[in-house]
């Protein structure tokens, strides 16, 4: 990746003023932007990937997010480019495959965006009818925010998924 601390700061800018521009001139805006990358830049994809995704445009991010990922983004965008992949291909139909990459990304090493793969992923599994599954991944990832019963709902929300454990 080749961003520079001035050019994370203008997209940072940028993103914080989207609701000021209409769809259109914010993602040519953005495109300026990843424009001052180099061609291929896995930077840019996802950058580009993220404002059609905000702006209403689910199916013009997927190939730019898998472009982003085939092109070896790195760090916390890398996982943000799964998430939000996952969260197109189920807004465009595609959910068991949502399933599949959110549950794959939930084998990865743990960071800040931890919960963010399980709500993604809680939605994903009611989209393929897997509605129960989706409450236990739900609770699970709100149970340690909670300053009470978190033992409680994780216990809870295992058994939901193991119902043959109540009867123990």
């Amino acid at each position: 990746m080749t961003t520079t601390p001035d050019w994370e700061r203008r997209s940072a800018e940028l993103w914080a003023t989207i609701d000021d521009y209409e769809p259109e001139e914010f993602r040519k805006r953005i495109d300026a932007l990843a424009a001052e990358l180099p061609d291929g830049d896995p930077v840019a994809a996802f950058e580009r990937a993220c404002a059609f995704d905000s702006t209403g445009h689910s199916d013009r991010a997927v190939p730019l997010y898998r472009a982003a990922l085939a092109g070896g983004i790195s760090g916390i965008r890398r996982r943000r480019s799964v998430i939000q992949l996952a969260s197109s291909v189920r807004n465009v139909g595609r959910a068991e495959e949502s399933v599949e990459l959110l549950t794959a990304e939930r084998q990865q090493p743990s960071d800040e965006l931890d919960d963010a793969v399980s709500a993604a992923l809680a939605l994903a599994l009611t989209s393929v009818g897997r509605e129960r599954e989706a409450v236990a991944v739900a609770v699970a990832a709100l149970a340690p925010h909670l300053p009470r019963y978190q033992r409680s709902m994780a216990n809870y929300a295992r058994l939901l998924v193991e119902p043959e454990e109540t009867e123990r």
